[in-house]
C-alpha cells in the first residue's frame, strides 16, 4: 500500500511490557518477546471520519451529474450513483478487497486469502495504527465511487441494465488490480516507486479513460451536437460540486491512515488547488466569454480536486495552486476542443477526470518535495517513473474496457431506443418522473 506511514515514538502501554521483558532478560528468566502492533485511537477516529466523508461523495456526484443532464433523466442518471454504492459496496467485502489488496501473485493482483474478509478483524495491518476492517471500510468508498464517474460519459442513453452488468466487471477486472499494482503490498507500480497518493491513476484515470471509450462506443445523444443540451438544474450542480469538495478531504488527507502531519498538508493541498483550479476557470470564461459562469467555476473546482489526488501528501501548497490551475486550464482546453469534435462524453468524465487525472500524475513526478522528490527537488526518474504509470494505466484499462463492452454489447445491448431516449430514462429504465409539477 503506497501510504505514508510516519514514524511516532512508542505509546506507554506498548513500552511497559517492553521494558518489563528487557528487565527480565538481564535477569536470565524471561525472553523478550515483539510487541504486537498497536491501535492509535487518534488515527483510528480519524479515519472513521475520512471513511465516511468519502462516502458522502458519491451522492455528491449524483447530485453533481443529476443536475447537469435534462430534467427527463435526472434520476436515471443520479440511480448510476446510487447502485455503485449498493453493488460494488456488497461486491467489496465479498472478493473485490482481497484482489486489491490479498496476498501478492506476481506483481499484479491479489490472491483470495481476504474473501469475504475471513480474517479480517480489529487487529491492524504491519506498519498501520487502524483496525484493519477500518482500512476495508475506507478502501471500498473508493472503489464505490470510481465506476460511479464512468457514469458521466454514457448519460442519457445507456441502458441501466448494461451499466450495473459493467460496473460489477469492471471493478473486478480493472479497479481492484490497478488498485493492486499501485498500493497493495507486491504491486508492479509500487515496487517501481510510482507516486499516487490517493488515486490520480488508480480512480481518476481509469475512470476517465474507460469513459471515454463508453461514450465512443455508444454514440452521441440524439440531437448531438446540433441541438443545445444544457443542465436542467444548476444549483443541484453547485451543491453536489460543494459535496464533493467537502467529501474530497476524506478522500486525500485520509489516505495519509493517520492523524498527523502528512494529512493536514494533504488537507491543505486539497483545499489550496480546488480553490485555483476554480479560480483559473472562471477566468478563463470570463476573458474568452466576457463573463464568468457558474458552471465553469464549480468545474475548475473538480479539476483541481482531480489533479491534486496523486499529490497531496508529496507536493508544497504553494506547489498545489500551481498544479490546480494548470490542471484547470488543461481540462477547460480539452472539454473546448473535443466540443467542436462532436465527442459527446455528455458530462465530461474524460474531459476532467481522464485529463486532469493525467495532467495530476505527471506533475506529481515535477513537484514532489515531501515524503518523496520530484523533478524540481533533484529526482528526475521519478518523472519518469509516473510517465510509465500513466501509459500502463491507459494501456491496460483500455484493452480490457473495451472488450468488456464489447461482450455486453453482443448479451444485453448497451444503448437504450431512440424512442426510449427522446421520452427520458427517468420513465423507461425506472418507472419515475424526477419532478412532478
Amino acid at each position: 500500500m503506497r501510504r505514508f506511514r510516519p514514524v511516532r515514538s512508542i505509546p506507554a502501554a506498548t513500552r511497559r511490557p517492553m521494558v518489563a521483558a528487557a528487565l527480565g532478560l538481564v535477569a536470565g528468566t524471561v525472553a523478550a518477546q515483539p510487541a504486537a502492533p498497536a491501535i492509535d485511537t487518534g488515527d483510528t477516529a480519524w479515519m472513521l471520519v475520512s471513511a465516511a466523508l468519502v462516502l458522502l461523495m458519491t451522492p455528491g456526484l449524483a447530485l453533481f451529474y443529476g443536475g447537469l443532464v435534462r430534467g427527463k433523466n435526472v434520476l436515471g442518471t443520479m440511480m448510476q450513483s446510487l447502485a455503485a454504492m449498493a453493488l460494488v459496496g456488497v461486491l467489496w467485502v465479498v472478493c473485490g478487497y482481497t484482489i486489491a489488496f490479498g496476498s501478492d501473485l506476481g506483481h499484479v493482483v491479489g490472491a483470495f486469502d481476504y474473501l469475504l474478509l475471513r480474517g479480517v478483524g480489529g487487529d491492524p495491518l504491519d506498519g498501520q495504527s487502524i483496525p484493519h476492517l477500518l482500512f476495508v471500510a475506507f478502501q471500498g468508498m473508493f472503489a464505490i465511487i470510481t465506476p460511479a464517474l464512468i457514469g458521466g460519459a454514457v448519460a442519457e442513453r445507456m441502458k441501466f441494465k448494461a451499466f450495473l452488468l459493467f460496473m460489477l466487471l469492471w471493478v473486478l477486472l480493472v479497479y481492484a488490480p490497478l488498485a493492486h499494482w499501485v498500493w497493495g503490498s507486491g504491486g508492479w507500480l509500487l515496487e517501481l516507486g510510482a507516486l499516487d497518493f490517493a488515486g490520480g491513476t488508480v480512480v481518476h484515470i481509469s475512470s476517465g479513460f474507460s469513459a471515454l471509450i463508453a461514450c465512443l462506443m455508444l454514440g452521441r445523444r440524439r440531437g448531438f451536437p446540433g441541438e443545445p443540451i444544457l443542465p436542467h438544474n444548476l444549483p443541484l450542480v453547485i451543491l453536489g460540486a460543494g459535496l464533493l469538495w467537502f467529501g474530497w478531504f476524506g478522500f486525500n488527507a485520509g489516505s495519509a491512515l493517520a492523524a498527523n502531519g502528512t494529512a493536514a498538508l494533504a488537507l491543505v493541498t486539497t483545499h489550496v488547488s480546488a480553490a485555483a483550479g476554480a479560480l483559473a476557470w472562471l477566468l478563463y470564461d470570463w476573458i474568452k466569454h466576457g463573463r464568468p459562469t457558474a458552471l465553469g467555476t464549480v468545474s475548475g473546482a473538480v479539476a483541481g480536486l482531480v489533479g491534486i489526488t496523486p499529490a497531496a501528501g508529496f507536493v508544497s501548497p504553494a506547489a498545489a495552486i500551481a498544479l490546480g490551475a494548470v490542471t484547470s486550464l488543461g481540462c477547460v482546453t480539452f472539454v473546448t476542443w473535443r466540443t467542436r469534435r462532436g465527442i459527446d462524453d455528455s458530462l465530461d468524465a474524460f474531459g476532467i477526470h481522464g485529463v486532469g487525472g493525467t495532467i495530476g500524475a505527471l506533475l506529481t513526478g515535477v513537484f514532489a518535495s515531501h515524503n518523496a522528490a520530484g523533478l524540481l527537488t533533484g529526482d528526475a526518474r521519478q518523472f519518469g517513473i509516473q510517465i510509465v504509470g500513466v501509459v500502463a494505466t491507459y494501456v491496460y484499462v483500455g484493452i480490457v474496457t473495451f472488450i468488456l463492452l464489447k461482450v455486453l454489447q453482443g448479451a444485453v445491448g448497451l444503448r437504450v431506443t431512440v424512442e426510449e431516449e427522446m421520452i427520458g430514462l427517468d420513465q423507461t429504465q425506472h418507472g419515475e418522473a424526477g419532478y412532478s409539477m
